[in-house]
C-alpha cells in the first residue's frame, strides 16, 4: 500500500525533528514557503485529523452576536436562494474584483439530488486526515449559517464569519452597481467562502453546489474531480422534469480532463453524464463498476463496510451513520479523495487503510437520522424529496426496531409533498403536520390535506406550531404501555429539522 503524501506521522516523534524533516521534504519550494508549510503541518500532526463538528450555537458574546445578526439581515435582504438568474455572471465579476480566490487552491465540486452534504463531509474528513487542510462549503444550514464555511472540518468562527462579509462587502457594492441584478444571498456566500478559503490558506476546497450545475454560482471553480451524487426529481420548476433533464443541467460541473466520480444514477441520466464526459475528455468512474460498496452489516451506532475503491479494497470501515445511501455516500467520498491524489489513474496503490478507517470513524452528519432524544427515541433527518424519503424510511426500519413510529412534518411549499408523504406513509403510525418559520414553508392546512389524502384522516393530527407538533408527537409515541419501543421522526425539510433540533435542546 502506498500513500498520497508523507504526512501521516501520528507517532510520539520529537516535533521540532518532524518539522526539520519536512523542511528538508520541501527543498524543492520556495525557502519561505517551505517553513510555512513545515509549521501548519507540524501543528496538524500533533493534534491529528479533524473530528466532525456538530451544529454551533449562537454567539456567547452579545457584540458578536448582533454583529452577526446584522450581517444575517443584510444577506437576508438580497435574493433568496429559491429565486434566480441562471447564469455565472454576476459571481463571476465578483470573483474577478476579488482577485480570483477561487483558482489560489485546488478544489472537489459535488453535485446530484440527495447526499451531497453527508458526502461533503466524508470528503472532509479522509482529505482532513490525511494532513491537508481544507475548507469545505455547504448549503443549507442546520441551524447557523455560519456552518456553511468549514475550516479544517469545523464551522467558520462567528467573528471570522463576520469579517469575510465586511472584506468583501466594497467589492459586491461594486459589482451590484454594474449589473441588472444584485448578487444574491448564495452568490455573497459563495464569494465569502472563495475568499475565506484563499485566505487561511487551505490545501484542497470542498464545494457542494446550491442547485444545479452549470449556472450555479459555485461554478466558477475549475476543479479536477467532480462528484455526482444521486440524481432523482427536485427543483423541477428549475432544472428540468426527467433525470436526464436534470442531468444536462448537473453535468455542467465536469470540466475539461476532470475526473468524474459517478454515483449510481437513472439510465438516461447516466448517459446525460457520460456523453457530458466524452465532450470535455474527463474520465468516469462509476459506482457498481469502478468502485462501489462490497459488503455492509449493522453496527452498534451506525454500519460496518468493506468498501470497494480506486486503487482496491479497504475492510471494516465504521460508518457513524445509518443507512444503505450513507454506505453509498461513502463509497463515493473514498473514491474521489482516491482520484484527487492520483489513485488508480497517475500512480498505483490505495490510501493508507488505517487513515481511511480513522477519518471514517469520525465523521458527523447533524440532521441525517440523527437521534436527538431518548424515551421515546426523536430521530431528525432533512428528507424533503420522495427519493431522500424513500432512503431515510429503508435507514430508519433498518437500524430502529421501532414498534410505533410517528411522524412530525413540515415541509417547503414547491416540494412534491404527496411524494414525500407517500414514501413515509409505510412506516408512520400516525404523522403529525406542522410548519416551521420560513416564508417559503407550505401552509400547514394545504400539507394537512395532501396528508389526508395519502394517511387518511384518522391518522392526521394538525398543529401548526412545530413545539406544539413535537409534544403532540412524544405524547403519542409515550401514550400506551405496550408502545414501549415507540420513536418520533422529525423530516420534511432542512429548516424544520433545524428548528426542532434548537427546542429539543441540541446547540
Amino acid at each position: 500500500m502506498s500513500e498520497p503524501r508523507p504526512s501521516d506521522r501520528h507517532d510520539d516523534s520529537d516535533p521540532d525533528e518532524t518539522f526539520a524533516e519536512i523542511v528538508d521534504e520541501e527543498t524543492q519550494r520556495d525557502p519561505d514557503l517551505a517553513v510555512i508549510e513545515a509549521g501548519s503541518r507540524t501543528l496538524r500532526t500533533r493534534s491529528g485529523p479533524p473530528q466532525g463538528d456538530e451544529v454551533p450555537a449562537r454567539p456567547a458574546d452579545p457584540e458578536v452576536d448582533k454583529a452577526l445578526r446584522a450581517v444575517e439581515q443584510e444577506l437576508a435582504g438580497r435574493w433568496g436562494e429559491t429565486k434566480l438568474e441562471p447564469s455565472v455572471t454576476r459571481i463571476a465579476a465578483l470573483m474577478d474584483v476579488l482577485g480570483e480566490p477561487q483558482r489560489a487552491y485546488p478544489s472537489i465540486h459535488i453535485t446530484g439530488t440527495n447526499g451531497k452534504t453527508s458526502t461533503a463531509r466524508m470528503i472532509e474528513a479522509l482529505l482532513g486526515a490525511f494532513d491537508l487542510r481544507t475548507g469545505r462549503y455547504t448549503s443549507p444550514h442546520v441551524q447557523s449559517i455560519t456552518e456553511r464555511i468549514s475550516l479544517d472540518g469545523s464551522p467558520i468562527d462567528p467573528e471570522r464569519f463576520i469579517e469575510a462579509y465586511q472584506d468583501i462587502k466594497p467589492y459586491v457594492e461594486l459589482v451590484d452597481a454594474q449589473q441588472p441584478y444584485r448578487l444574491s444571498f448564495f452568490e455573497v456566500l459563495t464569494g465569502m467562502a472563495y475568499a475565506a478559503f484563499a485566505d487561511t490558506p487551505v490545501d484542497v476546497a470542498v464545494v457542494e453546489v446550491g442547485m444545479g450545475g452549470s449556472w450555479d454560482a459555485t461554478n466558477v471553480i475549475d476543479s479536477s474531480v467532480a462528484v455526482v451524487t444521486p440524481i432523482s426529481l427536485d427543483h423541477t420548476d428549475r432544472l428540468g422534469t426527467t433525470p436526464a433533464e436534470i442531468a444536462g443541467e448537473k453535468s455542467g460541473i465536469i470540466k475539461q480532463g476532470a475526473t468524474v466520480i459517478l454515483a449510481q444514477q437513472p439510465v438516461d441520466a447516466a448517459q446525460v453524464m457520460l456523453k457530458k464526459a466524452v465532450e470535455v475528455d474527463a474520465t468516469v468512474a462509476r459506482e457498481g463498476m469502478e468502485f462501489g460498496v462490497v459488503s455492509r452489516e449493522i453496527a452498534v451506532g451506525g454500519q460496518l463496510l468493506t468498501l470497494r475503491g480506486l486503487g482496491g479494497e479497504y475492510e471494516e470501515i465504521f460508518l457513524p451513520l445509518y443507512g444503505a445511501h450513507q454506505a453509498h455516500n461513502a463509497a463515493v467520498a473514498l473514491a474521489a479523495v482516491e482520484a484527487f491524489f492520483g489513485i488508480g489513474a497517475e500512480q498505483p496503490g490505495s490510501l493508507d487503510h488505517e487513515t481511511v478507517r480513522r477519518a471514517f470513524a469520525s465523521v458527523v452528519s447533524p440532521g441525517r437520522l440523527e437521534v436527538v432524544r431518548s424515551s421515546p427515541t426523536v430521530v431528525l433527518d432533512a428528507a424533503h424529496n420522495p427519493a431522500g424519503a424513500r432512503a431515510t424510511a429503508d435507514g430508519l426500519s433498518e437500524a430502529f426496531g421501532f414498534s410505533r413510529l410517528i411522524g412530525v412534518v413540515g415541509t417547503s411549499s414547491d416540494k412534491d409533498v404527496k411524494g414525500l408523504l407517500e414514501a413515509f406513509e409505510p412506516i408512520f403510525a400516525e404523522v403529525v403536520i406542522t410548519q416551521n418559520s420560513s416564508g417559503r414553508a407550505m401552509d400547514v392546512d394545504e400539507l394537512a390535506a395532501v396528508a389526508v389524502e395519502v394517511f387518511g384522516e384518522d391518522r392526521v393530527q394538525v398543529e401548526p406550531r412545530l413545539d406544539d407538533a413535537l409534544e403532540a408527537a412524544i405524547t403519542l409515541a409515550e401514550e400506551e404501555d405496550e408502545y414501549a419501543g415507540a420513536g418520533v421522526l422529525v423530516t420534511g425539510s432542512v429548516i424544520t429539522v433545524g428548528e426542532a433540533r434548537l427546542l429539543l435542546g441540541r446547540r
